[in-house]
């Protein structure tokens, strides 16, 4: 049992050797028919058999990319529909041992595909246990998507794609018998209307996708509940042009003068890009803290206070204490003096008398008190 399935790769191969594969035979625009495509608005391939080498320029649109002579009228929104057959239409689509992803791209048809041009419309790959290939078998050959709603008028190309993963676990870049298989095919469309956003269109097929990518260095018989399909991000349909770009040029809208010149009050709302990082090390919240730390640190109000409150109470106390000894004391020179109070010393002319239990006590020359 173990040894029969551990072969169950190699009878997936053979068996998908035995069988043949699959290409699109027509599009539906808004489940309208659009009669036989092949080689007419779809750049058909000669045959049914996959691409396997992503370095080939036949990864874009298969081995005959050759402009055919008619273009199917679209419009924003519209749904389009690819059919897809095996060897006849509506047929058994494609052996059920090829599952994998299914995607859709755009790119302007002046472009033939080459180069950076493509933009993900649509992708659909393993879903609770189902592969999208799974889903195109049951609906008979048919996968369907809708154009954004604001895309811009003009003739492009509409790649739509299976890769089969039946092969997958093995790097064809290192056995070429086998290897993740691609089934792309390109179908040329005229959009109409008002639409002004145009697709991004920063994907290159060469170079994009690699042999080693997650997605198509694949064991399909590995028991993995997750698949990352390969390609970049499907397009959300309303930004156009190179979203990283634009990510670019916001940040370099504040240059290091600007920075420092306006940190202590503005640069909280400054993003601060990565070349005037070193210049803006310190943010309006950190130097307003060390500002004004540093500026009372520096102010003397404590030390001053101090020495203000230290001489102030110590004259206020001999003074205080002297007036006190005054009063107290008889105003001739009779009489007693209350205890703590002035009773001699040179120019005084009070009583030297202390009360019962005290003694006029020796201090300076200028004072003696009652202790």
């Amino acid at each position: 049992m173990v040894k029969a399935i551990a072969l169950l790769p190699v009878f997936a191969a053979l068996l998908g050797a035995a069988e043949a594969h699959t290409r699109v035979w027509s599009l539906w625009v808004n489940d309208v028919d659009q009669g036989d495509g092949r080689s007419t608005y779809i750049r058909s391939p000669p045959n049914n058999n996959p691409v396997k080498d992503v370095t080939s320029s036949d990864i874009i649109c298969n081995v005959a990319n050759t402009k055919g002579s008619a273009s199917v009228p679209v419009a924003p929104g519209d749904k389009v529909t690819f059919e897809w057959y095996h060897d006849n239409r509506a047929d058994d689509i494609i052996a059920s041992s090829h599952k994998g992803p299914i995607t859709v791209y755009i790119a302007p048809a002046a472009s033939n595909g080459a180069g950076a041009v493509w933009t993900k419309l649509a992708e659909s790959g393993l879903s609770s246990g189902t592969w999208a290939v799974d889903t195109l078998i049951a609906n008979g050959g048919k996968h369907s998507l809708t154009l954004p709603s604001s895309l811009a008028s003009g003739d492009y190309l509409l790649r739509a794609e299976i890769i089969a993963l039946h092969e997958a676990d093995t790097d064809y870049a290192v056995n070429s018998a086998r290897g993740a298989q691609f089934y792309p095919s390109c179908s040329q469309v005229t959009v109409s209307g008002s639409g002004t956003t145009s697709p991004p269109g920063t994907f290159n097929f060469i170079g994009g996708y690699t042999s080693t990518d997650p997605g198509i260095l694949f064991n399909l018989y590995g028991g993995s509940t997750t698949y990352e399909i390969p390609g970049p991000a499907v397009w959300d349909g309303t930004s156009s042009g190179s979203e990283s770009a634009s990510t670019s040029t916001a940040v370099a809208t504040v240059p290091t003068t600007t920075a420092a010149a306006v940190k202590t009050s503005t640069s909280a709302a400054v993003v601060v890009p990565t070349t005037t990082s070193v210049a803006v090390v310190v943010p309006t919240t950190t130097s307003v803290a060390v500002v004004v730390p540093t500026t009372t640190a520096a102010v003397v109000v404590p030390t001053t206070t101090k020495a203000a409150v230290t001489t102030t109470t110590k004259a206020a106390v001999k003074t205080s204490t002297a007036a006190a000894a005054a009063t107290s004391a008889p105003a001739s020179g009779s009489g007693t003096i209350a205890k703590y109070y002035q009773c001699g010393g040179k120019l005084w002319t009070g009583s030297t008398s202390c009360v019962s239990g005290c003694s006029c006590v020796h201090q300076n020359d200028y004072y003696s008190q009652c202790l």
